[in-house]
């Protein structure tokens, strides 16, 4: 039995590791870039800002975690 391949594993939730998490990131932001760019409504407008900010520390967040 091989422990370094064992150790590897990490413990986190499948919902919780990198690559789904950066992906939920991108997507945020991309909604939010979607919302600045929108003509037709100036509260979706308003809040492009804010969901882009939240999407991008998300990122940076979710950066740090395990594959």
């Amino acid at each position: 039995m091989n422990r370094s391949v064992a150790s590897k594993r990490s413990s986190w939730p499948v919902w919780a590791r990198r690559g789904l998490m950066e992906n939920i990131a991108t997507a945020i932001i991309a909604i939010g870039f979607l919302m600045l760019f929108q003509p037709f409504a100036l509260s979706l407008y308003s809040y492009s800002f804010v969901t882009m900010l939240a999407g991008t520390v998300m990122f940076i967040i979710v950066s740090k975690f395990p594959e």
